[in-house]
């Protein structure tokens, strides 16, 4: 059972960009990924899972690669924005069709 009285770490993006580039170099002259995981402080599992993120986000900014707790690369906040907008506009489009018809049926 997890310790409740134990904080969660938490590492910058800067951090694990770090950790992958330490990896990558590492693993080439045949250092294994405990030992580096040992040297950073950090699970093998984790840098596996960082060196995974950044590798499907590769040429992204390091914002982007990492963006941190809650929040969405670039991309995805700009379209969760333009979905938002989207709904909004087609509410006002609605309103706008219904004042028209209402109008519509009162000059007759």
């Amino acid at each position: 059972m997890a310790n409740p009285n134990r904080k969660r770490r938490v590492f910058s993006a800067e951090f694990k960009l770090e950790a992958v580039r330490r990896v990558e170099e590492r693993r080439a002259s045949g250092v294994s990924l405990n030992q580096i995981g040992r040297e950073l402080g950090v699970r093998p599992d984790m840098l596996r899972a960082w060196g995974k993120q950044a590798a499907g986000r590769a040429g992204a900014s390091s914002r982007d690669v990492f963006p941190g707790v809650g929040r969405l690369p670039t991309e995805q906040e700009e379209i969760r924005r333009l979905q938002r907008e989207n709904a909004r506009l087609q509410q006002e489009l609605e309103f706008l069709k219904k004042a028209a018809a209402y109008f519509a049926k009162g000059s007759r």
